[in-house]
């Protein structure tokens, strides 16, 4: 007879569903969570309603938000004339802690993965096509991960816009910095070489 706490049980398969957490991992979240005060186990709980309730997509560039349109896309400061396109918001607050892009940026919620049955339709693009026909955009980055399905994406994309006449961009990939060349594969290397600079 196993010693099981059907609530216990629930409360970690619902964290070991997230990305990247693993069956250790979601018993520690689930043991933090329960050792909480219950007022801090209330606000934890209605901080994710809360969250779910107003948090929805930007209608711009499906930006997640809690405003009809991002605060990126009503800052007057940024470069319209460039659009970063990336897989998901996390990627895009990765490239703005960088401080060294000032355009905007679509979300595309994804990429296509015909093994996980994710075509082009479920991702936003048709909703980029469309942001392309009212701005003035004369650059589109594509800033996919360097993955079979984020280069499959990329290639994708940059098909459809091609008749547009719109310069296409590819984030270069390479070494990181504090890296050892010895130690990087042959797919990182190849994609250094390809991205060289001139010093």
């Amino acid at each position: 007879m196993s010693y099981e706490v059907p609530a216990l049980s629930k409360l970690i398969e619902h964290f070991e569903r997230m990305p990247g957490i693993g069956r250790k991992t979601a018993q520690r979240m689930a043991f933090y969570v329960l050792s909480l005060p219950q007022e801090q186990s209330n606000e934890f709980s209605q901080a994710i309603l809360e969250a779910c309730k107003k948090i929805h997509r930007c209608k711009i560039c499906q930006n997640i938000t809690d405003c009809d349109v991002c605060t990126v896309c009503t800052d007057k400061s940024r470069d319209e004339s460039v659009i970063c396109v990336v897989e998901d918001a996390t990627t895009m607050l990765a490239i703005e802690k960088t401080h060294e892009f000032n355009g905007l940026y679509h979300v595309l919620h994804g990429v296509i993965s015909p093994i996980d049955s994710i075509g082009p339709e479920q991702l936003t693009i048709k909703e980029l096509l469309y942001r392309l026909n009212g701005e003035n955009v004369k650059e589109i980055i594509m800033a996919t991960n360097p993955t079979v399905e984020g280069e499959m994406t990329a290639v994708y994309i940059s098909k459809l816009l091609k008749p547009l006449g719109i310069k296409i961009t590819r984030l270069a990939y390479g070494v990181p910095v504090g890296g050892e060349l010895e130690y990087a594969d042959s797919a990182t290397l190849s994609r250094a070489l390809f991205g060289r600079n001139e010093i």
